[in-house]
């Protein structure tokens, strides 16, 4: 025989004002704050709809862990939350009290919802609670507020169950999409893969306002970066493929992409260009050298051949603000190259390069003397044109305690005996 706690005190008031409707969605502008959680749960495992919609409508923390409430039987209650959202950011004003920015459809565990808290639920402070700020957003804002939405996906050789065709219908408006982390299991056939990456990539024809696309740690991408982007019918502002297994017709398709040739935003960190021709990178810079605004090509393998090739298209990149080249094993003359083609970027105000590999001794251990002095002579290069607000110069890690030395005005040493 097991005995049950008894109901709080906040789940006794909001079963309370559940048991009339209407006077629940009424009361939710003078709601206190703390029976939002329990409120929710409640109207959520009950079926009371409309209270559900208005719930979310004047939901008074930055994230909404949705999926730790989300179960077979009550995958309409979910899809009525999404309802609710979706004539809210319809709208042109907000509740005063709406502060939602992250909606999270992972499964969480679901005692989040039993322990309420300030810190919990929410990363305001009780302080910042009770001060129960009014939500002003400007009319920009109020059209399309900041909004993130985290699920987890696992692909299989089945269509999407009834929930996921809602939501990807419901996503159609997004306008930056992360997928990471995507692993094949080793029996995977070619064929099983394109099924897959097909029932994905299906669904970026629906995605008309999409601008941000980033791909992390997506091992089914190789091979396939065609039929990826392909898909996604909107030029985009921001292009990020890291730490992904690329082939040779995925790098060539790269500089023929028509959606990227207004890119502000380019990101390769992680991919592996040692072995390929940066021409198509070449002709990439060249079609988007008046738009580009960030450009990171940090831990790719790319070597002094490689960017001397680089530069005369690096240079035309006039509306460049960061760049991040750090991570790549470049010498002190081709380094000196780079600044000089770069020194003359007048947008350009955060660097991130990698210590030439003069700062080296024959065994790969750093010079703490030697890399000072030479990111001091580089610095100077840059200071004779410019003066960027950030300008760093970073090693590989030390293979003692795996910190890494930097140069910024200074060099900032690791902290194992060995450097000292």
């Amino acid at each position: 025989m097991t005995v049950q706690s008894p109901p709080t005190l906040l789940e006794l008031a909001g079963r309370s004002l559940l048991s009339d409707k209407s006077r629940a969605v009424l009361d939710l502008e003078d709601l206190p704050i703390e029976l939002f959680p329990p409120l929710f749960v409640e109207a959520f495992s009950r079926g009371h709809t409309e209270v559900l919609k208005k719930m979310v409508q004047a939901w008074p923390f930055t994230r909404l862990p949705l999926g730790a409430l989300m179960r077979k039987p009550q995958l309409e209650m979910t899809q009525v939350a999404l309802e609710g959202l979706d004539m809210l950011l319809a709208q042109q004003d907000h509740p005063r009290r709406w502060k939602l920015q992250v909606l999270d459809l992972r499964n969480v565990p679901q005692n989040f919802w039993r322990m309420w808290s300030g810190a919990v639920v929410d990363t305001c402070s009780p302080e910042d609670i009770k001060k129960n700020r009014t939500v002003k957003l400007s009319p920009a804002m109020a059209a399309k507020p900041p909004f993130k939405v985290f699920i987890d996906l696992s692909l299989r050789k089945r269509p999407l169950d009834e929930f996921l065709t809602h939501l990807f219908l419901w996503m159609r408006n997004l306008r930056k999409l992360i997928v990471s982390q995507v692993y094949v299991p080793t029996y995977t056939s070619q064929e099983e893969q394109e099924q897959l990456l097909a029932q994905l990539t299906s669904q970026f024809l629906r995605m008309d306002c999409l601008r941000k696309f980033c791909a992390n740690a997506v091992f089914l991408l190789e091979g396939h970066q065609e039929q990826v982007l392909r898909h996604l019918k909107t030029p985009l502002e921001t292009l990020s493929i890291t730490n992904c297994p690329l082939s040779d017709s995925d790098w060539k398709y790269l500089s023929q992409y028509p959606n990227a040739r207004q890119l502000r935003h380019l990101e390769l960190r992680g991919i592996k260009l040692t072995d390929f021709s940066l021409e198509p990178l070449q002709f990439l810079l060249d079609s988007t050298a008046t738009t580009l605004n960030s450009l990171d090509l940090a831990a790719c393998g790319i070597t002094d051949s490689q960017l001397q090739a680089l530069l005369p298209a690096l240079s035309r990149c006039s509306q460049l603000v960061i760049l991040s080249i750090h991570g790549n094993r470049l010498s002190m003359s081709t380094l000196s190259d780079l600044l000089l083609h770069t020194a003359r970027l007048s947008q350009l105000s955060v660097e991130l390069y990698p210590a030439p590999l003069e700062s080296y001794d024959a065994w790969g251990t750093i010079h703490p003397g030697r890399c000072s002095q030479l990111c001091a002579e580089l610095t100077a290069i840059v200071r004779g044109f410019r003066q960027p607000n950030i300008l760093v110069f970073c090693t590989v890690p030390c293979r003692h305690c795996g910190s890494k030395f930097m140069y910024n005005q200074g060099l900032i040493q690791c902290s194992c005996p060995i450097a000292a």
